[in-house]
């Protein structure tokens, strides 16, 4: 192979994502559809699903004749979020599935994220280059002897009853909830979810629209939080809860609006899943570690820290047979949902634990918020990623100091700690620091680091 890229390449680590119509449009994606086909040469039907983004349908229909053409059977689930895509792909004799989505990303953005039979997840060292590829090197086929079939397929009642077996349903309290699905996909995926519970829900920017009303949905920017955190202490909610576009994460507000770090949670659902099933493996990301890390031992478990990102962490489920992966950024995965990303099961097991424990999400974490204070991810746009990193490290060449390079730099202080790392997707450099009970030092620690990060990045 040539190993070059495509003008404007839509191609990215773990999943396509780009501006339409430069970087991504029907005639590529029905090009990418004869690409999937001939590389991963899918031995069962292929799975298509699509967000509310306007360019969608038509790119997702693109897709599919392209899948046809060369001869594979399509399953249309329609509009979706992207783990109704990985339940799907999943289910015995399925070839695959690919979700037209560009989650967070603005309204003329499009992309798609696809997994291989099982729900595998294919990412750049898996098939995705090697599609780019194929494509670069104009490898169009004829038409198949045999034109795939395309024809509709409803997951919605199986979905929805997988996603309501993670928890005891008997078991919930009656909760008020303030979910905002910030136009996305959410909104009829909580719905048909949590009909019949005991919940009162007032629902923000409920309904799907690829137009994007009141913004990009992505609960990270602090500016989308704000109404959310209102309408939490207006109605007196027990907590909220925000998504992305495809709501493969979720966020989590407490009763008081304050928006709780996904860290937090990570170590918070992986003891809740250890009294269950003591003794098996949690995987967790490497940027924040110290209460997870603390949460999983004292809760009887095996805590395995893995490079960032969902294909990677996804992987090493896989091989340990984890029973739970979590990342700070959001993303929860499960063994039981075929080692994949949900944005429902998390609140699901939050409501349950709020229900079980008779605490509320504040009580849940305030704790371990005090134990191991973090600064949250904070985000720099420099010159030259790699040249910062280890401007950063020689800086911090000292006695005591303990180096990681399992994702970026992580550098462990007896009392703090901090990872460093280039993004995946974005042309910035991503910080995380925390303390041991230390808040004045972890203010301190952060503002050195960001004044270095700055001077370096220029």
């Amino acid at each position: 192979m040539n190993d070059k890229t495509l003008p404007n390449s839509p191609f990215k680590a773990y999943d396509l994502r780009g501006r339409v119509p430069d970087s991504l449009n029907e005639d590529r994606a029905h090009a990418i559809g004869q690409a999937y086909a001939a590389v991963m040469q899918p031995a069962g039907p292929v799975v298509i699903g699509r967000d509310m983004r306007l360019s969608s349908p038509g790119i997702a229909a693109a897709l599919a004749q392209g899948l046809n053409e060369a001869g594979v059977d399509t399953l249309d689930i329609g509009l979706c979020g992207t783990e109704m895509v990985y339940h799907a792909a999943s289910r015995p004799g399925m070839g695959g599935g690919v979700m037209v989505t560009a989650s967070h990303n603005p309204a003329d953005y499009n992309g798609m994220k696809m997994v291989r039979e099982q729900a595998i997840p294919i990412s750049a060292d898996t098939g995705l280059k090697d599609i780019e590829q194929h494509l670069v090197e104009g490898g169009i086929a004829e038409p198949a002897a045999r034109a795939g079939q395309a024809g509709p397929d409803d997951i919605t009642t199986e979905y929805m009853a997988r996603m309501r077996a993670f928890i005891d349903i008997d078991a919930l309290k009656p909760l008020k909830l303030v979910i905002n699905a910030g136009n996305g996909c959410a909104g009829p995926a909580f719905d048909g979810i949590a009909q019949g519970l005991p919940l009162d829900v007032v629902r923000l920017h409920h309904e799907p629209d690829g137009k994007f009303p009141n913004g990009v949905p992505n609960p990270l920017l602090l500016e989308n939080r704000t109404e959310t955190a209102a309408a939490v202490r207006e109605h007196k909610a027990d907590f909220g809860i925000a998504w992305d576009g495809d709501y493969d994460r979720c966020f989590f507000f407490d009763e008081d609006g304050r928006f709780i770090e996904g860290y937090y949670l990570v170590g918070l659902f992986a003891a809740r899943l250890l009294e269950r099933h003591p003794g098996e493996r949690i995987v967790l990301d490497p940027r924040l570690t110290w209460n997870t890390l603390d949460m999983v031992t004292r809760a009887g478990g095996v805590p395995l820290i893995n490079k960032s990102g969902h294909a990677f962490i996804k992987e090493r489920m896989r091989a340990e047979n984890a029973l739970y992966g979590g990342e700070m950024s959001a993303h929860h995965y499960f063994r039981d949902f075929s080692f994949c990303d949900s944005g429902m099961i998390p609140w699901l097991l939050l409501a349950e634990a709020v229900s079980e424990t008779g605490h509320s999400l504040a009580e849940l974490v305030n704790e371990r918020i005090r134990a191991y204070p973090c600064s949250g991810e904070i985000n720099y746009s420099v010159r030259d990623t790699g040249e910062v990193i280890e401007a950063v490290l020689a800086a911090f060449d000292e006695p005591g100091a303990v180096v990681d390079r399992t994702d970026g730099i992580s550098v462990d202080f007896a009392e703090w700690r901090f990872n460093l790392r280039a993004s995946n997707t974005e042309p910035v450099i991503r910080l995380n620091v925390e303390t041991r009970a230390n808040a004045q030092l972890l203010a301190d620690k952060t503002g050195l680091l960001g004044e270095l990060i700055e001077r370096h990045g220029q």
